[in-house]
């Protein structure tokens, strides 16, 4: 008596592989023996149905351990009153022979439970049929999410996939890959997992940028017109979420086009790294330098023995996968709740209909299937796999490896888990340590085109062609931008000061990049257009990016993304110089002797006197004899003589020394006061005519500002009446619109930025000054499309150049200082004050003659 049925026996042997052949010959075998076994009255067979792709590696690999499996667990525990008997279906890699099989065992074989399909997409119709019958369905093999559920009879004996976004996710993180594209075959086992995978990659600050979804139907031509879209993208790091049959085809196009080469970034998903090691050897010739992530199965005494096993006994010549040890203990732990249920025999298997869809099927509702189920996600044991503990219907995993495809398979790289994160050598989950997030913690990972260098995640697709930079066309401010035409080549030269920053920041990046200037311009030569519509330009893509004069502002944001800032910024106001009304005065040589100065002078002035008198009157002076203004004659004659000179002799030590401290009070007193009336005479003299701009709208007055800025729009924020507002296009326009003033068809004051400020009080510092700032901005910066990976690089390499000598030497090239403009400025800070102090000394000097000719007359009569 045979219990073991195949759906499709072959007729004519002789037409099939020896494999087929041989493993026919086996489960004939083990069917006897379980036939043997069900001769006893004491043993109950416990029916169970396989339907898996049998002409598949998985399909024979599975078939071949469940069959171990019973070998196994039977001759430990030959005192069980159970036996399971297996029924195979081939579900052909088709869900309508999926569903066939099933009905088949349920009707014919009359199982109490069902192991497989192979396919996700088949076990979710299998799972709602066991649920109508209340028959486990078991799966090793169907890792898409949500379908226990959906069906509590559906059971999992593997981790799903939506364990393992997360490893995928902190790659990326620890590389610092910010955007990525997702690859996912068309299906439900492909659509399933992105919501997963975007939500995992939001987590870490990564953005998926662009899905691929290709049918697994797809003819190879679809194939390569996908790839084809994807090569040209920037971004190079790839997420590969597909089934092993699928994933095949896909990566031996994605080498023909050249995109397994040194720049790409490959992370695949357990669905084609569950399976790397049965892959033909083109196939992994075609994914070296991919990563991939399958969940860790830790080494053991028993893992290493049926290994050594099943190279001996296996007769398939396949690796050892993880679906293999998964089927095995699922057949143990089958093997165990279907001995605690106990008596099932086949009579014992009532099927009662309950009015529904299986009544329809002329089936009905199981009565021991809830027992076998409650058992089954009760059983705890050491298997092959490791700890098999179902937790909510399903496996779950300890942790994952990290693979790194090179050569003939994969190499571990390192390890993830929830506790610790990325570490390169599997710690233990009860050991305490930090949420690790860095690449130092990986081994070193052979990248595509065997490259050691860590890829960028981008790469600006060039297909032969530069990047399109453009450039504004100014009508003055050479010194920032320049561009000039050549009439008899009618080439074109683009300079300055922002050209030759930019080009300092290309040479200093890690990569070659090439490009070319396209200026913003007519046929004539002049301006397409206002420095807006250049940088809309950018958000066309009719540039790459555009180099210049661009200050960047809130609002220009929202269409591009800018580099760092590489000047000061804000919007200051330019107004004319006027004279001091102090400095006019003759008596300003007074104004530095204030109140302060005048009391200390005094008190110590007072105070040295009165102490060297003290001191000399020890020294034969008649201190009764004295009259009350002799001691004041004395004190002053004592402390004078540092101003004017005395003959006499101080005749002591102490009394010299107190003179030459106030000497030294007298030198201080002095250096003060001429500061201070230097700095009257020059840095007090000239004054701005405004001071707040509100003065300006109050008045009425003309403001002007530089042609095509922003700086207009931000006039009118400010409540200037756009008819009062007069545009300039040089430094030269702009002095004569200060000079003729408001009331003479100028300007009373220009709002611009601080470069072009610079520019022009280089040329005319003498007459002009800066108020403000007005308004805060963040300075100049290179503009490129939002999203461009290149801001990150160029950002990098602006603070480089800031930083290094090499921006000193293009900063003192294109804004050298105007020496004339320092020696007038000079001539005119100093040249109006001598007169004045003439006028004084005369004053003086005449005074000194008429006190002196009187006293010479009142002494003589």
């Amino acid at each position: 008596m045979l219990y073991h049925h195949n759906f499709c026996f072959p007729l004519e042997m002789k037409n099939h592989n020896p494999v087929h052949v041989i493993m026919f010959l086996v489960l004939v075998l083990t069917s006897i023996q379980l036939a043997k076994a069900r001769d006893n009255d004491d043993v109950t067979p416990v029916d169970v149905g396989v339907i898996l792709d049998m002409d598949t590696s998985v399909g024979k690999i599975s078939t071949r351990c469940m069959q171990m499996a019973i070998s196994d667990f039977y001759a430990i525990h030959d005192n069980y009153k159970t036996r399971l008997v297996l029924h195979s279906r081939d579900s052909k890699l088709d869900i309508i022979f999926a569903a066939f099989a099933a009905m088949d065992l349920l009707e014919s074989s009359k199982v109490q439970a069902i192991i497989g399909p192979q396919k996700s997409e088949h076990t979710e119709f299998i799972a709602d049929l066991g649920y109508k019958v209340h028959i486990p369905i078991i799966s090793f093999s169907a890792t898409i999410p949500s379908i226990y559920s959906r069906s509590p009879y559906f059971v999992r004996t593997a981790p799903d996939d939506q364990s393992q976004v997360k490893a995928i996710a902190s790659i990326t993180q620890a590389f610092e890959w910010r955007k990525v594209i997702l690859i996912h075959e068309d299906s439900n086992y492909g659509n399933r997992l992105v919501p997963d995978l975007i939500n995992a990659f939001q987590d870490v600050n990564t953005r998926i940028i662009y899905r691929s979804f290709i049918s697994p139907s797809a003819t190879e031509d679809q194939i390569v017109e996908e790839l084809q879209k994807l090569k040209i993208m920037q971004t190079s790091v790839f997420i590969v979420h597909m089934s092993a049959p699928f994933g095949v085809k896909f990566f031996l196009k994605a080498k023909d086009l050249g995109m397994m080469n040194e720049g790409y970034v490959w992370i695949l998903t357990s669905g084609l790294m569950n399976v790397l090691d049965i892959l033909e050897p083109t196939v992994l010739d075609s994914m070296q330098g991919a990563l991939g992530v399958v969940p860790h199965i830790a080494r053991s005494e028993k893992l290493d023995n049926f290994n050594t096993r099943w190279k001996r006994e296996s007769f398939i010549g396949k690796e050892m996968i993880n679906f293999g040890l998964w089927a095995y203990d699922t057949i143990w732990a089958l093997a165990m709740a279907a001995e605690r249920v106990g008596d099932m025999k086949p009579n014992s298997l009532r099927l009662e209909a309950d009015g529904n869809f299986t009544d329809v099927l002329g089936m009905g509702v199981s009565q021991t299937g809830p027992k076998l189920l409650e058992e089954i996600l009760k059983i705890k044991f050491e298997g092959l796999s490791g700890e098999f503990h179902l937790v909510n219907g399903q496996l779950q995993p300890s942790a994952f490896r990290i693979l790194n495809v090179v050569g003939k398979g994969g190499r571990d790289v390192g390890f993830w888990t929830s506790k610790h994160g990325i570490s390169r050598d599997l710690m233990n989950l009860n050991s305490e340590g930090p949420y690790s997030t860095s690449a130092e913690h990986f081994r070193v990972i052979i990248w595509p085109g065997e490259s050691t260098t860590v890829p960028k995640g981008w790469a600006i697709p060039m297909n032969g062609k530069k990047l399109r930079i453009g450039v504004p066309v100014p009508e003055g401010f050479s010194e920032l931008v320049n561009v000039e035409k050549d009439p008899y080549t009618n080439s074109t030269r683009v300079s300055g000061y922002c050209i030759d920053l930019f080009k300092s920041a290309i040479e200093s990046l890690p990569y070659s990049l090439p490009y070319e200037f396209v200026p913003f311009q007519r046929e004539d030569g002049r301006s397409a257009g206002s420095y807006n519509d250049l940088i809309y330009q950018v958000h066309l893509k009719n540039y790459d990016a555009v180099v210049g004069d661009i200050t960047i502002t809130a609002n220009r944001s929202l269409y591009v993304d800018f580099a760092f800032p590489y000047t000061d910024g804000g919007v200051w106001m330019v107004v004319p110089l006027k004279q001091h009304e102090e400095t006019k005065t003759t008596w300003m040589f007074f104004q530095p002797l204030t109140r302060e100065i005048w009391i200390i002078g005094t008190v110590f002035f007072i105070f040295t006197g009165f102490l060297v008198w003290i001191l000399e009157h020890g020294v034969g002076y008649n201190f009764r004899s004295a009259s009350f203004y002799d001691p004041v004659r004395k004190i002053l004659s004592f402390t004078l003589p540092t101003i004017a000179p005395y003959r006499k002799k101080l005749s002591t030590i102490l009394s010299t020394l107190m003179v030459i401290l106030w000497l030294f009070l007298i030198l201080g007193l002095t250096s003060h006061y001429v500061v201070s009336l230097t700095s009257m005479l020059t840095v007090e003299r000239l004054e701005p005519t405004i001071t707040d701009f509100n003065d300006l709208i109050r008045n009425g007055d003309f403001v002007g500002y530089r042609k095509g800025t922003f700086i207009v729009d931000l006039l009118k924020r400010f409540h200037f009446d756009e008819s009062k507002l007069r545009s300039y296009s040089s430094p030269e326009e702009c002095h004569e619109l200060l000079s003729a003033g408001s009331q003479n068809g100028g300007v009373a004051a220009v709002f611009d930025e601080m470069p072009y400020i610079n520019i022009f009080l280089a040329k005319y510092c003498s007459k002009y000054t800066t108020v403000g700032p007005t308004h805060k901005t963040d300075g100049f910066g290179f503009v490129f499309p939002i999203g461009s990976p290149l801001v990150s690089d160029i950002s990098k390499a602006v603070l480089k150049v800031t930083e290094g000598n090499r921006f000193l030497d293009i900063d003192r090239a294109w804004f050298r200082p105007n020496t004339t403009c320092e020696e007038d400025q000079w001539t005119i800070f100093t040249s109006t004050y001598p007169s004045n102090i003439l006028r004084i000394l005369i004053c003086a000097i005449v005074l000194f003659l008429v006190v002196a000719s009187s006293m010479f007359k009142i002494k003589q009569s």
